[in-house]
């Protein structure tokens, strides 16, 4: 075989070029095929992501709208339960109210009935409760109703129960007592602490509570047997005098069977004889409440007024000195601060402000002088702070209106009254309430501090200038300890704690201010406790009116008198 050795030479680099063309074909395809399965693998991972984002988010929603759900359904609860709540607690003084203590005390009752156990249900009602409405309103009344709520709650123990029943009547459930007078030692702690004064807004007021008391099961087996029993024996406890308490008694019941004598209820026929006295007792606690009030008033303006500080001898001397103190450091810069402005006058300038400031600072000037002269005048005097409305009186009159007031208290309490006066008119120059009220404290002051059946007497006597009243009773008598003291704010005598109700210990305390602002003077004497005591009140006479001279007989002194001219 025979060939061009020229062509097959050229025919082997072309063949080697196809060869690497292929080749390089082959290399960008499998390159392409790798980037293809590549992305397919991306694909696939995020089409498992958005799968699994999807599913999670679901899961989220699910669970947040669980939690959403259960939340309301928890806040539904929570309005349910506080509405259930409210339905049962009374509105103003959120303590229970009447259906609540009803349930209550059935349960208490089955208890009670199970365990063999006493309980005892005590009625509360608030003694002229209505004079506060009708003389400070409705919100001064329910102010009082919630504060006496808070001392009920405060008073009683941790077993006890306190309601209120409607309008002031309140129902206070023993459940665990041991015998009734536990029950008794609950109403005194109760009857205690209502009687504490409260201010309320500018009064001061001081509420006395009725208790009636029943005992489970000697006085009744169901709750509405108690409840009535509890009440009537709170009108028991009424006739007997204000702030006081009474367990019911069986013989004292009040049928409402009609009297066919009579021809009306047996009720009013048995309340009829004790209705009158009742009401006279209430009388009398009005008036005391009234004199007390007086009292508490004057002095709490004269606590506003730093009247306290002139009953304590050793404040009122740091007062003075502290006074006198200020006033000699403010009137030190007062005369360069006049001079200065003397000055400003004499500056000749054209600026416009200037006497505008001159004139601003001689005002100032002489406004801070005034106060300086009042601080003075404050620091050395020792007056007394009481505005008076002098004027000549008859003190006789005084003394008339005086024990015309303190009179029924005397014969509520059986004291003989004795008095000593002088033959009309003996004249002082004061102001006719104070005077009034000044012997008004000291005779209520000796019936308070003597026992039923006991003396008081007052007498007047005329001794030079001086006017002198004195005061004295068979009571308790006061102690050498608390006789320097006496007329000092709040001070009591340890013997009077426990007699009768104590006072705020300021009746004497106005006394002495009184008096000492008419300027005259107050003693106490006394021997001892059991020994009585005697207050001396010395008031200065008003001087005599000048006598008219007649016309005819001054004619002729005037005619012969020489003429100067």
């Amino acid at each position: 075989m025979s060939g061009d050795p020229s062509a097959s030479g050229e025919a082997a680099p072309d063949a080697a070029a196809e060869l690497a063309r292929v080749k390089g074909q082959v290399d960008s395809a499998r390159a392409l095929l790798a980037r293809l399965l590549q992305e397919v693998v991306v694909a696939e991972s995020r089409l498992g992501q958005s799968q699994a984002a999807q599913l999670l988010e679901a899961n989220e929603q699910l669970v947040l709208t669980a939690v959403r759900h259960q939340t309301e359904a928890e806040l539904a609860a929570k309005v349910l339960a506080k509405v259930s709540r409210s339905a049962e607690l009374d509105p103003l003084t959120q303590l229970p109210n009447r259906a609540l203590m009803l349930n209550r005390s059935g349960r208490a009752i089955a208890a009670a009935k199970r365990h063999r156990s006493q309980l005892a249900v005590l009625f509360l009602d608030l003694n002229h409760f209505k004079q506060v409405n009708d003389s400070l309103g409705h919100a001064a009344g329910d102010e009082v109703l919630k504060r006496m709520a808070h001392r009920m709650l405060a008073a009683v123990r941790d077993t006890d129960t306190v309601g209120r029943h409607g309008g002031d009547e309140f129902m206070i459930l023993l459940s665990e007592i041991r015998q009734a007078s536990d029950a008794g030692d609950v109403a005194e702690t109760l009857i205690h602490a209502l009687s504490a004064p409260s201010r309320i807004g500018d009064q001061v007021l001081r509420i006395t509570a009725s208790i009636g008391i029943a005992i489970y099961p000697d006085d009744g087996e169901d709750v509405a047997t108690l409840i009535e029993r509890a009440d009537v024996a709170m009108y028991q406890a009424r006739q007997r005098g204000l702030g006081t308490l009474a367990f019911y008694e069986p013989s004292a019941t009040m049928p409402a069977e009609l009297d066919t004598a009579a021809g009306k209820p047996m009720v009013e026929a048995l309340r009829e004889p004790v209705s009158r006295h009742g009401l006279a007792i209430e009388a009398q606690q009005q008036r005391y409440d009234e004199l007390r009030e007086a009292n508490e008033q004057l002095v709490l303006a004269a606590l506003d007024a730093q009247q306290l500080l002139a009953a304590a001898e050793r404040a009122q001397r740091q007062q003075a000195d502290f006074m006198a103190l200020v006033a000699k450091e403010l009137s030190n810069p007062l005369a360069p601060i006049r001079l200065a402005a003397a000055m400003l006058g004499q500056v000749r300038s054209t600026e416009p402000l200037l006497p505008r400031a001159q004139s601003i600072i001689e005002k100032q000037v002489e406004s801070m002088s005034r106060l300086v002269a009042a601080v003075q005048a404050v620091s050395h005097a020792g007056q007394s702070l009481v505005d008076l409305d002098r004027q000549r009186v008859d003190f006789i009159g005084i003394v008339d209106k005086a024990v015309a007031s303190c009179r029924p208290s005397m014969d509520t309490r059986l004291q003989t009254f004795t008095i000593h006066l002088l033959r009309p008119p003996v004249w002082v120059l004061g102001d006719p309430a104070r005077l009034e009220q000044v012997l008004r404290n000291l005779l209520d002051n000796a019936s308070q501090y003597t026992p039923d059946l006991g003396r008081v007497q007052l007498s007047l006597a005329i001794k030079g200038t001086v006017l002198e009243l004195t005061v004295s009773d068979s009571g308790m008598g006061i102690t050498a300890q608390a006789l320097p003291t006496i007329f000092e704010p709040f001070a009591q005598d340890l013997p009077a704690l426990g007699f009768r109700t104590v006072g705020l210990g300021i009746g004497l305390t106005v006394v002495r201010a009184l008096v000492e602002a008419h300027g005259g003077s107050v003693v106490a004497h006394s021997a001892g406790v059991g020994q009585g005591s005697r207050f001396t009140v010395t008031l200065p006479l008003a001087e005599p009116l000048p006598v008219p001279v007649p016309a005819s007989a001054a004619a002729p002194s005037a005619t012969a008198a020489p003429d100067a001219g």
